[in-house]
């Protein structure tokens, strides 16, 4: 099995989850604030969109002042940003399988990729697009069948 060496597992001590942070406006409390606007990741599937912009994510619960937060395997509303035009100014479901920044796994190990990825999917967690280009975290691969048949690589 080939693996791309920049997919690597590093100890790191941080929280699984998916943001955009702003460290230029922490007003001197040294606290991150978030920005307003959603989360960008790239789409690694061949269904003609290039990204995605989160606009929400589903299943997560509500709390006041908390913005939602979506991890590898997590099902997010999301809409295209650049690709083909059929697929742009529709919101559709689509599965995070990659994230750059670390989470921790059950048994100890830290992980991160180099990029945040997602792919395009429907309702039911089938695929836009027949294939994937990059490795899949296992928490999707686990979580939806149709994503880990597609894959290439499950890290």
């Amino acid at each position: 099995m080939n693996i791309n060496p920049e997919y690597f597992f590093l100890p790191h001590h941080q929280t699984r989850t998916l943001h955009n942070y702003d460290t230029s406006r922490n007003n001197g409390t040294g606290k991150l604030t978030f920005w307003n606007s959603g989360a960008v990741l790239n789409c690694c599937d061949n269904s003609g969109a290039r990204n995605l912009y989160i606009i929400a994510v589903t299943g997560t619960g509500a709390r006041l002042n908390r913005l939602p937060a979506a991890g590898v395997g997590d099902m997010v509303m999301a809409t295209v940003k650049k690709g083909k035009p059929e697929l742009r100014k529709k919101v559709m479901p689509a599965v995070v399988v990659r994230q750059s920044k670390p989470w921790r796994r059950p048994d100890g190990i830290y992980l991160y990729f180099e990029d945040n990825a997602g792919v395009i999917v429907n309702a039911k967690g089938e695929m836009k697009g027949s294939a994937i280009t990059g490795p899949v975290g296992k928490e999707a691969a686990e979580l939806w069948p149709r994503i880990a048949s597609n894959s290439g690589v499950v890290m």
